[in-house]
């Protein structure tokens, strides 16, 4: 317990001085807002690292080797599930308040005609295509080294550490929570919910703790059924890259809250749905996500 408590510490500390850096300094609507957040991301990493060399553990079991044989179906379900899962989500939110499904994709292109760029007819399907297909191909790959980031810290090292003393559910349960409160000054921020909701910032903080309850749910399932982070890596870089892709369709401002973005309990629905079946799956029997 030792370790976890090095590791939760230095992360927590190294994550949120940046984080309260770059609040006292403009906040999201900074210009170092993009590297600051895609640097925070890197820490839980970096708290690994240190806490091995400096408890003198080692890397041994450190979960990088892929395990691809007899595992391949998680690296695909890793790879292309999030992506489904999201439109499916956004499919479900734009039946229920069609109102707010655009195909014509007209706030976008009012979006683009405010920077001052004029797009010739059919261009913005072109764009959104494109947006579509590195969404799902590429940015799993492209998002590889600031998911691992994340990933080797939640999935790599706290997730089987506290498998060593409860189930995985419990342990999922735990690191899920763990993951949700990190994430809380950039939520405090607006990240993801805005700052306008009668409940800010606590009510989007407490939301994204059941987010990262779900999520971490799918993700630990990948990592404890394969012994290694990189699918819970691949799926978090899938995850990432599609999340934004139902603002192309959507007329007004709705709520972060309810969808139809992935954060929202109807847009997150199928995420919601295979996260608790991840967690019946994953079973009570302790394995460890380890070489």
């Amino acid at each position: 317990m030792k370790r976890i408590g090095f590791f939760l510490g230095l992360a927590f500390f190294l994550t949120w001085t940046l984080e309260f850096a770059l609040m006292a300094n403009g906040g999201l609507s900074s210009s170092y807002a993009i590297f600051v957040l895609s640097a925070v991301m890197l820490m839980p990493a970096l708290a690994v690292v240190a806490t091995r060399l400096i408890t003198k553990e080692g890397f041994k079991d450190f979960g990088l080797k892929p395990h691809f044989k007899g595992n391949v179906r998680y690296y695909l379900a890793a790879w292309f599930g999030p992506a489904l899962l999201i439109a499916l989500g956004a499919l479900i939110y734009f039946l229920l308040f069609p109102n707010q499904f655009d195909p014509t994709m007209s706030q976008m292109a009012g979006i683009y005609a405010a920077q001052g760029i004029t797009l010739p007819e059919g261009t913005l399907f072109t764009i959104f295509l494109s947006q579509l297909l590195l969404g799902i191909f590429l940015a799993p790959l492209l998002n590889i080294i600031t998911t691992s980031g994340e990933e080797i810290g939640w999935r790599g090292y706290l997730l089987p550490k506290l498998m060593e003393r409860y189930s995985p559910r419990v342990s999922i349960v735990i690191s899920g929570i763990i993951w949700g409160l990190w994430h809380a000054p950039i939520i405090a921020m607006g990240h993801n919910y805005g700052t306008g909701y009668p409940t800010a910032p606590w009510g989007g903080i407490l939301a994204m703790v059941f987010f990262c309850l779900f999520i971490g749910s799918i993700f630990s399932f990948l990592a404890i059924r394969t012994k290694s982070f990189l699918p819970a890596s691949i799926a978090h870089g899938s995850l990432n890259g599609f999340a934004a892709i139902s603002i192309w369709f959507t007329l007004g401002t709705p709520s972060p809250f309810i969808g139809p973005l992935p954060t929202g309990i109807i847009g997150g629905i199928g995420l919601i749905v295979v996260g608790i079946l991840s967690f019946v799956w994953v079973g009570s029997k302790n394995t460890a996500v380890k070489q």
